[in-house]
């Protein structure tokens, strides 16, 4: 077992992205997309007081893809093939950056949650690759060491919020001794202040069944109940649909902090052009978050990762019926949570509009346990099924 203090220039040359050994491809990839109207967010509002300029996001996912719509793009590595991250053979990992960044234009009205924000793309895992092990055995490329190995790398890079948009379903006992190398990864973001972001999980993807005792992983890793917000070092988000009800397919539990829109949205497509106005998943909830949370690390520098977490849920739409394992503490507004007071707000001057001081430098040292492989399987939008299912 690797454990105690690990410097973190070595940690990162340990952990440096792929290629991945015995890596095959088994699907083609997804096209270009096309144009159309519908699916966007009303944002224009939000946007007015912040766009997310100077925060740093890292996207885990599928890669993203070059897009004229993502001009603040930069790769930050491929644990597949050992690329930049600015390859996305699936199409998920971009419509993610879409949601999060997407600049706006005339033709459409699709814009993502934080235009002006840093996206650093990390492609972790693909479905359209499987690995084939020493025994012949295949599995889908990306588990928990490359995914573990992503997340500290992405605090390596700067990044202040970190998107993951994947999700896997385990008994406790098991997702308990899977989940070791995530917790770790986790507690080292928490350390250094960087909010990771994680998709609650979807029913029938990732072996989710939505019965009583499964675990996702990561989003519920490090779960403790009445830890407090954030204790675990992730923030679980679930979906919902446009009139704020849990969507069909989100896995409920208590370790869900907060919802956003999950279905029903239009994002961006590979290479150029737009998706379908049908994506769904709460893989595509994540941005929404995240994105906020950049908007919110934007207007409010002096919050640290806690305390913009502790925002968002203060100013969610409340649901009927309160915090609930479906959607947690509400539904994410992005406009309440740059104009709000809240408890933790010190005087009324704490919503002045402030721009981001310089990056925070990053601790010395991080964490890490062991690092055991499982598939991480993608908590996909069900248009994206065939690439995002082995």
């Amino acid at each position: 077992m690797v454990s105690a203090l690990v410097p973190v220039a070595a940690l990162l040359i340990a952990l440096a992205p792929g290629p991945e050994g015995g890596l095959s491809q088994v699907t083609e990839c997804v096209g270009a997309g096309g144009a159309g109207r519908g699916g966007g967010l009303p944002l224009a509002a939000v946007h007015a007081l912040a766009d997310g300029g100077g925060v740093r996001v890292a996207v885990i996912d599928t890669g993203v893809a070059p897009h004229p719509r993502l001009p603040r793009l930069t790769g930050g590595g491929d644990y597949l093939t050992g690329g930049d991250g600015l390859t996305d053979c699936d199409g998920h990992g971009t419509a993610v950056a879409g949601l999060l960044a997407a600049a706006p234009s005339p033709d459409d009205d699709v814009v993502g949650v934080a235009p002006g924000v840093e996206v650093v793309a990390i492609r972790q895992a693909s479905p359209s690759f499987t690995v084939t092990g020493p025994g012949g055995a295949t599995r889908p490329a990306g588990d928990t060491a490359s995914l573990a190995g992503a997340v500290l790398r992405a605090i390596g890079l700067g990044a202040s919020v970190v998107t993951i948009s994947e999700a896997v379903c385990l008994d406790a006992a098991r997702a308990a001794v899977v989940g070791r190398p995530l917790r770790a990864a986790l507690q080292a973001a928490r350390i250094a202040d960087v909010l990771v972001v994680a998709a609650a999980g979807n029913v029938g993807s990732g072996g989710c069944t939505g019965e009583p005792g499964e675990v996702p992983l990561p989003a519920a890793a490090g779960y403790a109940g009445g830890a407090g917000l954030l204790a675990d070092g992730v923030l679980a988000v679930a979906a919902t649909t446009p009139d704020d009800a849990p969507a069909p397919f989100t896995v409920h539990g208590p370790w869900v902090d907060l919802a956003a829109r999950g279905t029903d949205l239009r994002s961006l497509a590979p290479g150029s052009g737009l998706t379908g106005p049908d994506l769904q998943g709460t893989s595509l909830a994540v941005p929404i978050v995240a994105g906020t949370a950049a908007l919110v690390r934007q207007r409010f520098p002096a919050l640290d990762a806690t305390a913009v977490a502790e925002r968002l849920v203060a100013t969610a739409r409340r649901v009927p019926g309160g915090r609930s394992d479906a959607l947690g503490a509400g539904v994410v507004d992005p406009l309440s949570a740059l104009t709000l007071l809240t408890a933790a707000d010190p005087h009324p001057a704490a919503s002045a509009v402030a721009s981001r001081p310089p990056a925070r430098p990053t601790p010395a040292w991080v964490p890490i346990a062991a690092v055991t492989a499982l598939c991480v399987l993608a908590a996909a939008s069900p248009l994206l099924v065939r690439r995002l299912r082995p």
